[in-house]
């Protein structure tokens, strides 16, 4: 009965807000390099410059006081493969340029042991990469040698919002 309540009082305060005019807004990643979907340049992996692609950050919500970033792979045949592992990017980001993160950001260890970016490889077959990005209430103390699972567990409870991009990549051999 308590949970049915629950729902009930939360459904009120957002029907409250849109009768209010108010609008719900929704932090989105994006890229200009790609659509969400849509095929990730060569130039962005392993078999181009091997460099992080651009990102675009919206719609921040309001108490961030950081954002983090994890890209993986959930269709590598070992299991789902880390790309990519950052936090304590500035809570104003709304741009991550070509190559590199804003300063203050830190980049933590991916599926290959190394601290920093590393571009699709699929071994096979399309993969789909995922970009998250986090915005927290909170700046992370983390070591650099943080990897995916190690910054997740330092987020619970954080977390404020979360936003998805997916790509796609195929070797075509």
């Amino acid at each position: 009965m308590r949970r049915v309540v629950l729902v009930v009082a939360v459904a009120a305060a957002f029907g409250a807000a849109a009768a209010a005019g108010e609008e719900t807004v929704t932090m989105t990643v994006e890229s200009p390099a790609f659509q969400d979907g849509a095929a990730i340049p060569a130039r962005y992996t392993a078999d181009g410059a091997d460099v992080s692609p651009p990102l675009v950050i919206r719609n921040v919500p309001e108490g961030t006081r950081s954002l983090a970033l994890v890209m993986d792979d959930p269709d590598a045949p070992m299991g789902t493969w880390v790309h990519w592992v950052a936090w304590n990017l500035p809570e104003d980001t709304s741009e991550i340029p070509e190559g590199r993160l804003p300063e203050g950001a830190v980049e933590g260890v991916n599926s290959w042991g190394r601290r920093g970016y590393g571009g699709p490889a699929p071994p096979s077959g399309t993969h789909r990469y995922f970009f998250r990005v986090y915005a927290l209430d909170t700046v992370l103390e983390l070591p650099p040698t943080t990897n995916k699972a190690g910054l997740l567990e330092a987020m619970k409870g954080h977390v404020l919002a979360q936003a998805v991009l997916m790509g796609r990549y195929s070797r075509g051999r």
